[in-house]
């Protein structure tokens, strides 16, 4: 029997659909009703019933249904929140995962121009700034000092194409590439402190992703969305070709030829539709059928802020994210891990547990959040008290997930096997005399 959330948590009517944090839980005739995915569900969602009881025990969910569940309101929210959460539970039981990291903001420069993004900066901004060595490892030690396990390395894609000036910077310190500075920024980071890197440099080449092997536990892109309307003239990704749906799913593809645990998702109300976000899932969930390789995907959802060409845009509400959570669960099953960032989070954090959600991503006890910098992380006390609360455990877990530990000699390169191993336990998670909650 899954456990009845808190009245405190976002939850649902059967009209409105979405009912906010505080408010009184209308009463339900039993524990079936508000769980059970097997009532009938009509109207314009007759005929969902076989397949979501199909998704709850991991046979997939096709995506003709999918595009009709992204819209879900009443009964059929109800049913699938239940299917999802089911399937989640099926998955890893009532552990939910995080990994204790220090964010790298390597470069700042990047040579696409997306319009909610805040941390690239241009050269002539006071603000544009490149870490030296140095830079990277003070803040390397300190999240070592913290208990940090990840070193997650974000930066702009490819600024030396661009910029004549950060090029002739990378030269005079015998670089020919932003990878090639970032590789030994990563065999750096994991020789003198022991964190593990995790890589998010863009869009890379089959040869990117072979420099940085042996030195990141994983790597990962987001793909943010599959949508034409991105790149056409006032979308979000105008005048950033490395946005192009293609180059993106080609580095899925190649970190999966060359076995990389991978993380990716979709960036959401940025000016795609519903049923594009499932297209963009469904993008993902092909390329891991072929090569196992994808660890997470992550639901994020778009914030406005007031620095970006997209300040007026309008967010997407709390019911687009659990919508979302919910189906992404259900197209993947239980072979991927499903995340949101718990700092963006729309509505409490029992409403995206409820639609099958099992990690929160990283968070950092020593860095802020470089991509929403306004959005602090949630006090890791106070994340493990509310999911206790909502009757889940709290797990630390490395930047590879514990279904690749388990696959080590596949998916690590020999000479970081042993250090993983170090760390965790017989399950892949951090070794619980290694976590730490504050």
């Amino acid at each position: 029997m899954r456990r009845r959330l808190p009245d405190t948590c976002v939850h649902w009517g059967s009209d409105s659909g979405l009912v906010e944090a505080g408010q009184t839980r209308p009463a339900r005739t039993s524990e079936g009703e508000r769980y059970g995915h097997d009532r009938v569900v009509a109207g314009r969602f007759a005929g969902l019933t076989d397949a979501l009881d199909a998704a709850a025990v991991g046979e997939g969910l096709p995506q003709e249904d999918a595009c009709r569940l992204i819209r879900a309101e009443g009964d059929a929210l109800q049913a699938m929140l239940s299917a999802a959460g089911s399937l989640r539970d099926r998955r890893t039981d009532r552990v939910v995962t995080y990994s204790r990291k220090v964010f790298i903001p390597l470069t700042n420069l990047c040579r696409d121009n997306c319009g909610y993004c805040t941390f690239v900066r241009r050269p002539g901004d006071p603000r544009v700034h490149t870490m030296t060595p140095q830079e990277v490892l003070a803040v390397a030690e300190a999240g070592r000092n913290a208990g940090c396990k990840e070193a997650l390395f974000s930066l702009g894609d490819k600024p030396e194409l661009k910029y004549p000036a950060y090029r002739d910077w990378l030269a005079e310190r015998g670089y020919s590439s932003t990878i090639a500075y970032l590789r030994d920024m990563c065999a750096l980071v994991l020789a003198e402190t022991g964190l593990l890197p995790h890589a998010n440099p863009g869009v890379m080449t089959r040869e990117d992703i072979v420099t940085l092997r042996d030195v990141n536990v994983s790597m990962g892109m987001m793909l943010e969305g599959t949508s034409p309307a991105l790149l056409a003239k006032g979308g979000a990704h105008r005048g950033s070709r490395d946005k192009t749906p293609a180059a993106r799913l080609a580095t899925i593809v190649a970190a999966g030829e060359l076995a990389v645990p991978f993380t990716t998702g979709i960036l959401i109300g940025i000016g795609e539709t519903p049923e594009e976000r499932v297209d963009a899932l469904f993008a993902i969930k092909e390329i891991h059928d072929r090569y196992g390789h994808v660890q997470e995907v992550i639901i994020q959802n778009f914030r406005a802020k007031p620095d970006i060409r997209m300040r007026d845009w309008p967010e997407p509400g709390p019911l687009e994210m659990v919508r979302t959570i919910a189906v992404a669960r259900l197209i993947f099953g239980d072979t991927i891990n499903v995340q949101a960032p718990p700092n963006l989070a729309l509505a409490e954090y029992g409403a995206y547990l409820e639609a099958g959600l099992n990690d929160w991503g990283g968070i950092s006890p020593v860095t802020r959040d470089h991509i929403n910098p306004e959005r602090a992380w949630p006090a890791l006390d106070r994340l493990r008290a509310a999911m206790a609360d909502a009757g889940f455990e709290l797990r630390e877990r490395l930047g590879i997930y514990p279904e690749y530990v388990r696959q080590a000699e596949r998916f690590l390169d020999p000479a970081l096997q042993g250090r993983v191993r170090a760390l965790t336990d017989d399950a892949g998670l951090v070794r619980r005399e290694e976590e730490q909650w504050t």
